[in-house]
């Protein structure tokens, strides 16, 4: 006689393995920028910060680089990623038409409670904001906007800007004190046209306000790494040779 199967099996939780808590705490303070840009891993001092052995903390180095937040050097070892002005243009400016449409359609399909959790959600950045803490700031900014994501009711959008959403708070916390209240004032006039439903005022706020953060962060950029100057061209002085004598 054969043991009945049940119709669906409870499924036993795994621990999560060392690895990714690491990946997940190193990811967290790469993009706090406690860890900066350019800045050497030194596994030892890692493992030490963490807690843990150097084996989880190598294997996370290697997921790390493999997301592209990670250069490993042969040789030299690991430096946090420095982005470059194209690569942030980029990315940022598909977070810009991602946004916009999200605001558009969240102008179109959100409720009053919906409505009423990013008023709650701006009144506590503003509050943020007058505290200075711009750790909290950063992480409503980010909320905020997912919120803005989800109101729109496009769940393909919501999966696509989740795919930049980490890389658009790293981009985001070196200005986020530049912003400051005004970041934060843009946010309440877009909520004011999401609960007008005024979609296309509501869209065109989101793309000015992705811009501002946009155009803030390049402009920072490229104080911090002015192109160089080539370096002049020496003319060679040809010999008598040259000239066939």
């Amino acid at each position: 006689m054969t043991t009945p199967q049940p119709s669906a099996a409870a499924k036993i939780p795994r621990p999560v393995p060392l690895r990714e808590s690491v990946f997940e705490a190193l990811l967290e303070l790469i993009i706090s920028t406690q860890l900066k840009p350019g800045q050497h891993l030194v596994e030892n001092e890692l493992a030490e910060l963490l807690g843990v052995s150097r084996q989880p903390v190598r294997e996370a180095l290697q997921l790390l680089s493999g997301e592209g937040w990670v250069d490993l050097h042969p040789g030299q070892g690991a430096f946090v990623h420095s982005p470059s002005a194209e690569e942030a243009d980029q990315l940022l400016a598909v977070r810009a038409l991602l946004e916009t449409e999200s605001a558009r359609l969240a102008a179109r399909n959100a409720d009053e409670k919906g409505v009423a959790r990013l008023r709650d959600l701006c009144a506590q950045g503003l509050a943020a904001v007058e505290a200075d803490d711009v750790d909290a700031a950063v992480a409503l900014n980010s909320t905020l906007h997912a919120t803005v994501v989800e109101l729109s009711g496009n769940a393909v959008l919501g999966d696509l800007a989740a795919q930049v959403s980490r890389r658009v708070r790293w981009y985001h916390t070196p200005v986020a004190r530049q912003r400051g209240r005004t970041s934060w004032e843009e946010h309440e006039a877009l909520i004011d046209a999401i609960a007008a439903h005024d979609a296309d005022r509501a869209a065109e706020l989101m793309k000015r306000h992705t811009e501002q953060t946009r155009d803030l962060y390049l402009n920072q950029l490229g104080e911090e790494h002015p192109p160089q100057p080539l370096p002049a061209r020496r003319r060679r002085r040809r010999s008598s040779a040259s000239f066939g004598s």
